[in-house]
């Protein structure tokens, strides 16, 4: 698609509703990727700190499972049930 028939990338409410629009649509039509650069962040430094948690084996199966579903690593999936737990426990 040439620049000036590119379309408008629309706002979204959240990431869910984001994800969701991009499987289904071709960002070439909206962004012009021959003009994209390589960006590199020097400073940047981790922000998250690896850990290590025991979990049944059929926990780990069952959270697996559902990560396959959702089409995400099971550990982001873990890391969304932990944060839900705590802003839960937090209101």
């Amino acid at each position: 698609m040439t620049k000036n028939k590119l379309k408008i990338i629309p706002k979204f409410k959240n990431e869910n509703e984001e994800r969701k629009f991009w499987s289904t649509h071709d960002s070439t039509n909206y962004i012009d990727w021959s003009k994209a650069t390589r960006v590199i962040f020097p400073n940047l430094k981790l922000t998250k700190k690896p850990i290590s948690l025991r979990i049944t084996t059929s926990l780990l199966a069952k959270v697996k499972t559902v990560a396959n579903k959702k089409d995400m690593p099971y550990q982001t999936l873990m890391k969304q049930y932990i944060e839900e737990g705590i802003k839960k426990d937090y209101l």
